[in-house]
């Protein structure tokens, strides 16, 4: 356990924690650890100690003091980012609450979100305004707003219009973070002093638009304690051993290049912070952009995460400009996953019996015998010639195509027999082939 100071602020007007994008027609909702450090450290400036604090933070092989981000608080509610390995509860299906739209919950609902419980939808809402999962009927601690501003040419009298986005908060509400020691010497050496420095950033302000009265706040309250017992009380002390066991982050992170995390378990997410310098010697200047893991993650280390203060400083700048990766985080207990039972071995539907057929039986009648093949048809007889008649169209057995069938025509009037030749009778009932082409004549056969 270590000795750890909580802060309280109380905002006395907007403030404007910018966002990862810099927009200005955006905010975020946390004031980050590295940007907390920051603002300490100008203040220590200020108050003549910037020198001692950065080589017993940035610059020293281990952090005398580490800070957490600023999460809001609404009167007796303080709100947190829960691990990322609890929250949105397993199991938890409901209608009526969508847990996973909510980015805060208490810091009371930890406790037994890490015993295994879930939580009951009757008893829970989340504003949409704060992301912040409160109890039925209460209000949000804050809510996005836009103010708009005019730019005055003094020369010439132009204006320009621009929006600028913020945070108001509620009466009763505000931001806590907690601040870290090494040890209780560490605690002793710069507890007085940081309190010092937060108080004279009460009165200048946090964040941007500063110059406009933003980020200000009341006194400043100072809780001490322990950690973990500031945030889960009544947990068990950590245990002493090496294995790798999960953590749960309350500040942005950098791992030191000798330290051992397993990113292959755990479940964190990173974020890109980039920003501007404040010094005198390049003010304005963009920092180099550095991938952080951000609140809310769970990585799983055999030692709770240290953290580093990497160098961000633009090319060609005369001193390092330092970005705070320094862990503030909380080991969980472990969760013995209990060894999955063998699946039954399968079983066979029973198949349900069928009821008796009563109905009476058709008889089967006995097999066709098979047809015997047709008989060709006897070849025609020629015609016999007769002489001095014209010789007759041989009959042919052609039979029109069944694809093309022929369009109904009117009844042909029957043609009128050849004249008979003297003394022989004409034949009867002869008709000419339907589909029979017309043969070319020959010529008579002498008699």
């Amino acid at each position: 356990m270590n000795p750890a100071l909580v802060v309280r602020l109380r905002p006395a007007g907007p403030w404007r924690p910018g966002p990862d994008s810099g927009a200005r027609n955006r905010v975020d909702a946390v004031y980050h650890s590295d940007t907390l450090y920051a603002a300490v450290t100008s203040a220590m400036a200020a108050l003549g100690r910037l020198e001692e604090w950065l080589a017993a933070t940035a610059a020293g092989p281990a952090p005398a003091v580490r800070f957490s981000s600023c999460f809001p608080f609404l009167e007796e509610i303080d709100f947190i980012v829960p691990p990322r390995t609890l929250w949105p509860p397993s199991g938890a299906v409901s209608p009526r609450v969508r847990w996973k739209s909510a980015r805060f919950v208490p810091v009371s609902l930890i406790a037994s979100l890490v015993a295994g419980k879930t939580p009951s939808q009757d008893q829970w809402s989340v504003d949409g305004m704060s992301e912040c999962l409160l109890p039925a009927g209460r209000p949000g601690p804050f809510r996005t707003h836009t103010r708009w501003s005019a730019a005055v040419d003094r020369l010439t009298g132009a204006c320009e219009r621009h929006s600028t986005a913020c945070l108001e908060f509620r009466p009763g509400a505000g931001l806590w973070a907690v601040a870290v020691f090494a040890d209780a010497e560490q605690q002793e050496r710069w507890g007085a002093p940081v309190r010092a420095a937060l108080r004279l950033l009460a009165d200048s302000g946090f964040g941007g638009e500063r110059s406009r009265g933003w980020g200000r706040s009341e006194e400043p309250e100072f809780s001490a304690g322990v950690l973990p017992d500031l945030i889960l009380p009544g947990q068990p002390e950590a245990e002493s051993s090496t294995e790798p066991r999960p953590h749960w982050l309350l500040s942005l992170f950098t791992p030191a290049p000798d330290e051992a995390v397993d990113w292959t378990r755990g479940n964190y997410a990173t974020v890109t912070r980039g920003g501007r310098v404040g010094s005198p010697a390049a003010f304005g200047a963009l920092k180099k952009q550095l991938n952080m893991v951000c609140e809310g993650s769970v990585v799983v280390a055999g030692e709770p995460p240290r953290g580093a203060a990497p160098d961000v400083a633009p090319d060609g700048m005369p001193h390092p400009v330092y970005r705070a990766g320094f862990a503030v985080s909380i080991a969980l207990p472990r969760r013995e996953r209990a060894p999955r039972p063998a699946p039954p071995p399968p079983v066979a539907a029973p198949v349900p019996e069928a009821a008796p057929d009563t109905t009476p039986e058709t008889p089967v009648p006995p097999p066709a015998a098979p047809e015997a093949p047709a008989e060709p048809p006897a070849p025609a007889e020629p015609p016999v010639a007769i002489p001095g008649a014209p010789e007759a169209a041989p009959e042919t057995h052609a039979e029109p195509p069944a694809a093309a069938p022929a369009a109904p025509e009117a009844p042909a009037e029957p043609a009128a027999p050849p004249p008979a030749a003297p003394g022989v009778a004409p034949e009867a009932h002869v008709e000419p082939p339907v589909a029979a082409p017309e043969a070319p004549e020959e010529p008579p056969t002498p008699p």
